[in-house]
């Protein structure tokens, strides 16, 4: 069975996405990190991740590892730390984001402040509605996709999402690597797309920003949230436009692969938006600097 420390190390290499940054946050080396996960792979059987330049990647074992054993690691850990409490959060917090963002980085970060008292009511929806809310007074923050106009709303940058282009494998071996690297566009127009609303908005981004122009691709499914997307592109439906956070898994266990790598990958910021004045409360203001905090550990998403 593996040991606290080696479960604890792996945590950290699953939450920070690299070995050397899981070093600087335990405060040791990276070479005894790297020996750690290799002791670790060793009585899995089997790789936890994918390295590459941009970091490590999780294997689907070790997706499912870190679900399995991260609370329970980091239970232990407090249970067998130093004795300090941090004060407890006597409040509530109304948060809205997309259901994408909000369900795969933005509550988890959140989670531990529920034990200090904190309750939080999540809000899921598009962010021109979401901010409404916000100006309103119906929400306290919103992790919104587009920068805010309102003139009582204060935002600051989050985290940018990177955006790929994915398919199937089987899709890809129908491409001409030579046609999608000198004219990717007419590589890809025949090919169906699934899409998040009807008028394409993360799909035509992508095409204006790197080819020049809207997709004139036909288009297979619409469906309204982007992990819906991810599996309608892995069945076979057609190829879509993702943020990496959400494709990552699928492309580690080679379900779907990137069609197209363009010289900068396309960004797009989150920001984290506030009514003005509204951050001297001292709840929103810990759940703000929970989110910063966390958002400089997600990398680029």
């Amino acid at each position: 069975m593996p040991s606290l420390d080696l479960l604890a190390t792996f945590l950290e290499i699953y939450r920070a996405g690299s070995l050397s940054a899981a070093a600087d946050r335990l405060g040791v080396t990276q070479p005894a990190v790297t020996g750690q996960l290799a002791r670790l792979e060793e009585q899995v059987g089997e790789p936890l991740f994918l390295r590459s330049r941009r970091g490590v990647t999780p294997t689907p074992r070790a997706a499912a590892l870190a679900a399995r054993v991260g609370l329970h690691v980091d239970g232990l850990q407090d249970a067998l730390g130093p004795a300090h409490t941090e004060p407890a959060l006597h409040g509530s917090v109304r948060i809205g984001g997309a259901s994408e963002v909000m369900s795969v980085r933005v509550l988890p970060a959140l989670a531990s402040l529920t034990g200090r008292g904190l309750y939080v009511h999540a809000t899921l929806g598009l962010a021109g509605h979401l901010l409404a809310e916000l100006s309103g007074g119906r929400l306290d923050l919103v992790v919104s996709a587009i920068r805010p106009t309102h003139r009582d709303l204060l935002a600051e940058p989050l985290v940018d999402e990177e955006f790929l282009v994915v398919g199937t494998p089987a899709v890809a071996h129908t491409l001409s690597a030579d046609r999608l690297r000198t004219h990717p566009a007419e590589a890809l127009a025949g090919l169906p797309l699934v899409a998040y609303a009807e008028d394409l908005p993360i799909v035509r981004r992508y095409w204006r920003s790197e080819f020049g122009h809207r997709p004139a691709n036909p288009v297979a499914l619409v469906v309204p949230d982007l992990r819906a997307v991810l599996a309608a592109v892995e069945a076979g439906a057609g190829i879509s436009v993702l943020p990496r956070y959400l494709a990552e898994p699928a492309l580690a266990a080679g379900r779907v692969v990137q069609l197209h790598e363009p010289a900068f990958p396309p960004l797009n910021t989150l920001y984290l938006a506030t009514r003005s004045g509204a951050l001297p409360d001292p709840v929103l203001g810990v759940v703000r600097d929970r989110l910063i905090d966390a958002a400089r550990k997600w990398g680029g998403l």
